[in-house]
């Protein structure tokens, strides 16, 4: 009797353990949380009146061009081909003589000739001897070159009978006349005797010198325009 007493109360112990203990896992239930109260909107509506006129608008608003389109291009005026064509500049010559050797006055060197420190370059006759009439030819050009202060006149023989030709000689200085002018006049016996032809070009070149003599410029070698001889051809 005892012994059944005594395990009753061990039972009752061991039940009363396992609900204390099952009492303490469970969570305790969660607590609802505060929702707060939605805010009530008014929405209140104002009419504008709006002025109807009985008037239509006079111009339609113009369309602003976007920035993705381009206004169209205007079309380009045509041209109107002119109904005559309008002249043409002749193309340049090469300076004539001044007056023909007839005439008694100087011929020109072409202009071609002159270069860039020479200008009027002119010669007296086409012709001129050491024993025949004219016997001499006279020459004349302005300097160009505000540096030129003296001009040379080199002379060269050309036989026309044969493929002689001399070497070039200074003959001289030209007179100074004032204002780049320069004159120089030579005769049929101012020849050098051993450059003599009894036909002949008498070929020349002007050259430009400075205060110190140096050469500044000097024109193109003027050839076959004077005829150069001993006796009456």
């Amino acid at each position: 009797m005892k012994k059944l007493f005594i395990l009753t109360m061990v039972v009752a112990l061991a039940l009363t353990a396992c609900d204390a203990m099952t009492s303490s896992t469970e969570a305790p239930p969660a607590q609802p949380t505060a929702v707060p109260p939605t805010a009530e909107v008014v929405v209140v509506t104002v009419e504008v009146p709006v002025e109807v006129t009985s008037e239509a608008p006079t111009e339609a608003p113009t369309p602003m061009p976007t920035a993705t389109e381009p206004p169209p291009p205007t079309a380009a005026p045509t041209e109107v081909p002119p109904t005559a064509a309008p002249p043409t500049a002749a193309p340049p010559t090469e300076a004539a003589p001044v007056e023909s050797a007839s005439s008694g006055g100087p011929m020109t060197v072409a202009s071609s000739l002159w270069s860039a420190y020479f200008r009027d370059i002119t010669y007296s006759s086409e012709s001129f001897s050491l024993r025949c009439f004219p016997g001499e030819v006279t020459f004349s050009a302005v300097a160009t070159d505000p540096y030129i202060v003296d001009v040379e006149l080199y002379y060269r023989i050309e036989d026309q009978q044969s493929p002689s030709i001399t070497e070039w000689k200074n003959f001289g200085k030209m007179d100074a006349l004032g204002d780049g002018k320069y004159s120089l006049t030579l005769s049929g016996a101012d020849i050098h005797p051993d450059l003599r032809k009894h036909l002949a070009w008498f070929d020349f070149q002007l050259i430009g010198l400075n205060k110190g003599g140096a050469a500044v410029g000097r024109t193109e070698k003027i050839v076959k325009l004077i005829t150069y001889t001993i006796d009456c051809q």
